[in-house]
């Protein structure tokens, strides 16, 4: 997607996502006394990028971008004006308008990550000698694009069930309701979402639940080699999410900044999944 180069010619993002990112950014207000002079938003943009793309700590990208605590500020800042949410949104809106979201068939399911600074939002890890980290709840629509994320306050212990609820509510594109009469909508899950309230929540919300056990799956796959369970697509977005080698482990204790991160990636996806992007 990035346009490595060498030489005098700097590592940049493409055109097509600085053209989606620059409208969302705040005007420049220089202060009463002057202050510091203004940046080079473009090289701050493509600075974070590399950063979530390699996973390197802030003080470790390249000088290109400018210095490592203008980088870092510009982040943050960008982060609490709420940038890579807005650029999520927009992602899926363009989206819809190329593709159309599948609201037919959407996935669930939450992934554990280290997160070896602790931080707001983590927790004991159950299968890393209850080190520090953090759980992660995504919905797909039915090609794997990200409609909705939601992060476990207690960390990477939260049970998958009581995520259900919070990444329901935080849809990053407006969703359709089923129509009596209409096109059913479908959620599917494993069996960590195999609870009685957890299926009256997801029929409140007017869609109709699917959970196949392993073992129907596996008896699934003898008769049919390739079968594949619908939920797999969210399971494959949570691995292209650990492409981005920043989300992989968490190093931002502010869980806000870590959420922006992947914010910023579930932008990137969709907008490469409508050829938007190389």
């Amino acid at each position: 997607m990035a346009q490595r180069t060498t030489g005098n010619r700097r590592w940049r993002a493409p055109d097509e996502l600085w053209n989606r990112v620059e409208p969302l950014l705040p005007k420049y207000r220089p202060g009463k006394h002057g202050g510091r002079p203004r940046v080079d938003r473009r090289r701050i943009s493509d600075g974070i990028l590399y950063v979530l793309r390699t996973g390197c700590q802030w003080n470790a990208a390249p000088k290109e971008f400018g210095s490592s605590s203008t980088l870092h500020r510009s982040f943050r800042e960008w982060t609490d004006q709420g940038v890579f949410f807005r650029l999520w949104k927009e992602a899926l809106r363009e989206y819809d308008e190329l593709e159309g979201i599948d609201w037919g068939w959407q996935s669930l399911d939450g992934s554990m990550t280290k997160a070896p600074l602790g931080g707001g939002k983590t927790g004991p890890h159950p299968t890393d000698q209850g080190k520090s980290g953090t759980k992660r709840s995504l919905l797909t629509d039915g090609g794997g694009v990200p409609l909705a994320m939601a992060m476990a306050v207690s960390g990477a212990n939260t049970h998958d069930k009581r995520l259900v609820e919070p990444t329901l509510k935080s849809f990053a594109v407006r969703r359709p309701r089923p129509k009596p009469g209409g096109r059913k909508q479908h959620f599917c899950g494993d069996k960590g979402y195999d609870f009685a309230d957890t299926r009256v929540l997801v029929q409140r919300w007017g869609d109709t639940l699917h959970i196949q056990s392993r073992g129907d799956e596996v008896k699934a796959l003898r008769s049919n080699p390739r079968f594949r369970a619908r939920r797999w697509v969210v399971e494959r977005i949570h691995s292209w999410l650990n492409r981005f080698r920043r989300l992989l482990i968490r190093w931002e204790k502010k869980a806000a900044n870590y959420e922006a991160m992947l914010h910023l990636a579930c932008a990137v996806i969709p907008l490469k999944a409508a050829a938007v992007l190389g």
